[in-house]
Formats: structure tokens, C-alpha cells, sequence
């Protein structure tokens, strides 16, 4: 009786031990929260409704995207940081987020490697020089001119403090040898809003989010950062063409979940993702339309990106003194 006993438990414990071995599975009837660390209508958001809206079409579940701005994307970070490992929270990265934060902020509240997994490398996007058509300049050259001459026009706008387009600003600064004043908004938008009023001399941006605004006449593209023309606008020159040699800088963004996520999970996300990007509709949206180049890299390859980014970035931030804090 007693073997008989002890062979039942051992059943049993064999048993139970087995189902609590067996992953749960994903995606279970819950809906996956999709979060863009910046304002609606920036490339972050354009990037991440558009990889949300093919998640929810090809796993068949709700993806919601939420949106939460500030501290150049160090908010949205940090919440989902904390949030749990289990595939329902995603976020929108960014060169802001995991690379350039890391140097800028003395206290960041999450830490861009051992807080997440990498996911998708979704694409590369060239930064622009913004101004309004009303400021009276044509050229890059002219544009120094008048800072150097108008010492009350010498402010610049990003889309918040340690994005990339604050770091663009300042390394503008840094080649020019001339003292900016950097303006600092919750987003994109509303940054472009008070350039294209005049109420900000200038600002470095994604070609994403500026398209609108060019097209309607409220906003004057000057160059752009990258080290080649751009198939969007191939008239316009380069930062080095247009007279500041050593200015050259691409934004990325990339899909990270909380650390831990199984990697089953990751690896169907990835999946799924680069998937989605070699669709046509998104190809011609992200790369057309926006002139992303897409990349739909490995967790792996974003991984190593963001090895040799955070130290470039911590030099740059090193050298030209900006600070967050």
C-alpha cells in the first residue's frame, strides 16, 4: 500500500511538473499594447501604428497602440521596463531611447540593454534642416550667416530633450562654433508647429514627419544628415555639400519587449514583424512615401547596432556638454 502510495505521488508530482514546464500560450485572448514613446503624427507613431495594425492582422489579436511622451522618450521607456515579460507590452525604440539617452540623462530610469529585449530593426531614416519659408534664407550658408549676425535667432527645436534631433542640433552648433539655445518639446509636431511660425529659428527632423508640412508650403527643407542625397528630395544637398564637413547622422527605429520575454515569443515577433515590412503596402508607405530605408534586422543585428551606438552617441554628448538633467 505504502509503494502504491508513493508511486501515485510520484505520478502525480511528475504530472504537475510537466504542465508547469509547458510555456503558456501566446498570443492568449488579450490584447498586446504597442507603446511610441512620442506625440501622435511622428515617425515613431507613423512607424508604430503601421507595424501594429499588421501584428493585429497576422496574429489575430487586438494590438493598441498607446502613446506616452516626455523626457525624449525616457517615459515611455521606463514603463515598459517595469511592465511584465510576457509579450502583451512591445515599444517603439528609437535612436533616442536606447542609444543617445544612455550619456544624457546622469539618471536614467531604465537602462537601454538590461531592461529589454531586442526585437526588430525596423528601418533607417534620414534627419532634415527645417526652417520657415518666412526666415529669408535659401541655403545652409545663409542660415549660418543670420545666426552669426541675429544673435535672438539662435534657438533650435526638437521633438524632446536626447532625441536625435536634439543631438542633431547641437552637433550643428558644435561644427559651426556658434552658441544655440536648444528648444525642447513633447514630440515632433508641435516643434514644427512654432518652426513654421517662426516662434524656433530651426530644427533637425525626420523627413517622415515633415513631409506634410512641406508639401503645404509651412516649412522649408534646407539638407539633409545623411551621407548621401535622398531618393524623396534629390535636389536637396547633404549637410557636407551644403558646407559643414563632418556633419553626417541617420535616426533607426526598432520594436524592444521588457526583459525576459521568452524567446519564442521574440522570435515569433520578429517573425511576424519583417514579415510585415516586406509587404508592399509597407514598402510603399515606410520606404516610398517616407523615405525609410527598411531594414527588418534580427534582435540579434539590433543588438550589435546598439553596441556601437551608445558609445558614439556618449562621445558626442561628451564634446558638445549637452545634459537633459
Amino acid at each position: 500500500m505504502n509503494r502504491r502510495s508513493a508511486l501515485l505521488a510520484a505520478a502525480c508530482a511528475c504530472a504537475f511538473s510537466s504542465v508547469g514546464a509547458q510555456a503558456p500560450e501566446w498570443p492568449a485572448a488579450k490584447p498586446i499594447t504597442y507603446v511610441v514613446p512620442f506625440t501622435a503624427g511622428g515617425s515613431t507613431d507613423v512607424v508604430g501604428r503601421t507595424i501594429a495594425q499588421k501584428l493585429q492582422e497576422s496574429l489575430k489579436q487586438t494590438v493598441v497602440v498607446e502613446n506616452k511622451p516626455g523626457q525624449g522618450g525616457g517615459i515611455g521607456a521606463s514603463y515598459v521596463a517595469k511592465a511584465p515579460a510576457d509579450g502583451y507590452t512591445l515599444f517603439g525604440g528609437t535612436i533616442s531611447t536606447h542609444a543617445i539617452n544612455a550619456s544624457l540623462y546622469k539618471k536614467l530610469p531604465y537602462d537601454p540593454v538590461k531592461d529589454f529585449e531586442p526585437v526588430a530593426l525596423i528601418a533607417f531614416l534620414p534627419n532634415v534642416l527645417l526652417v520657415d519659408p518666412n526666415l529669408g534664407v535659401n541655403s545652409v550658408a545663409e542660415l549660418i550667416a543670420l545666426l552669426k549676425k541675429d544673435e535672438k535667432k539662435r534657438t533650435f527645436a526638437s521633438s524632446g530633450a536626447g532625441t536625435s534631433t536634439h543631438l542633431a542640433g547641437e552637433m550643428f552648433a558644435d561644427l559651426i562654433g556658434i552658441p544655440l539655445t536648444h528648444v525642447a518639446y513633447k514630440g515632433t509636431p508641435p516643434a514644427m508647429v512654432d518652426v513654421s511660425s517662426g516662434q524656433v529659428t530651426f530644427m533637425f527632423d525626420q523627413m517622415t514627419a515633415a513631409l506634410p508640412l512641406l508639401q503645404a508650403g509651412k516649412l522649408k527643407l534646407l539638407a539633409v544628415t545623411t551621407g548621401k542625397r535622398i531618393a524623396l528630395s534629390p535636389e536637396t544637398p547633404t549637410m557636407v555639400e551644403a558646407g559643414v564637413p563632418g556633419f553626417e547622422m541617420s535616426s533607426w527605429q526598432a520594436v524592444y519587449a521588457p526583459k525576459g520575454t521568452p524567446r519564442p515569443v521574440v522570435q515569433r515577433l520578429h517573425g511576424e514583424i519583417a514579415k510585415a515590412l516586406r509587404q508592399p503596402d509597407v514598402q510603399a508607405k515606410l520606404g516610398g512615401q517616407l523615405g525609410m530605408e527598411i531594414a527588418a534586422g534580427s534582435p540579434e543585428e539590433l543588438a550589435a547596432l546598439m553596441q556601437k551606438e551608445i558609445p558614439r552617441w556618449a562621445a558626442l554628448v561628451k564634446k558638445s556638454g549637452a545634459s537633459a538633467d
